[in-house]
């Protein structure tokens, strides 16, 4: 169930970059100024792993989930890094919301393993 908030969130944000990125920046806090074409790409790259997720959701591959969270821990220090960096508050929305799917999973994966371990 977690990976629905990944899948809504990446299908939502790349939608909103590619046809309104003004706004979706705008929505997040960013304070830099980033064009229009890189965030329209950055909408295609997070619509395309939006896409992913939800094939991993249909299809129940539950082996991907750890990958899932790997990734995520990646992206969280990255943006780290980033906000360090430019102190643009884009940075913070974008780790809020990050972040807190990372705890909705790791959570979940948790649960799951703890409950298969204890039906063993």
């Amino acid at each position: 169930m977690s990976l629905y908030y990944l899948a809504a969130y990446l299908l939502g944000a790349g939608i909103a970059l590619i046809f309104a990125p003004s706004l979706a920046l705008t929505l997040l806090f960013a304070s830099g100024h980033y064009g229009d074409v890189m965030p329209r790409l950055l909408g295609v790259v997070l619509l395309a792993l939006g896409i992913v997720i939800v094939q991993i959701i249909r299809h129940q591959v539950e082996v991907l989930y750890t990958t899932t969270l790997i990734v995520r821990t990646l992206i969280v220090a990255v943006l780290t890094g980033l906000l360090i960096y430019s102190r643009d508050p884009l940075f913070i929305s974008l780790l809020v919301v990050v972040g807190f799917g990372m705890v909705l999973t790791g959570a979940s994966y948790w649960r799951d393993r703890r409950a298969a371990a204890a039906a063993r």
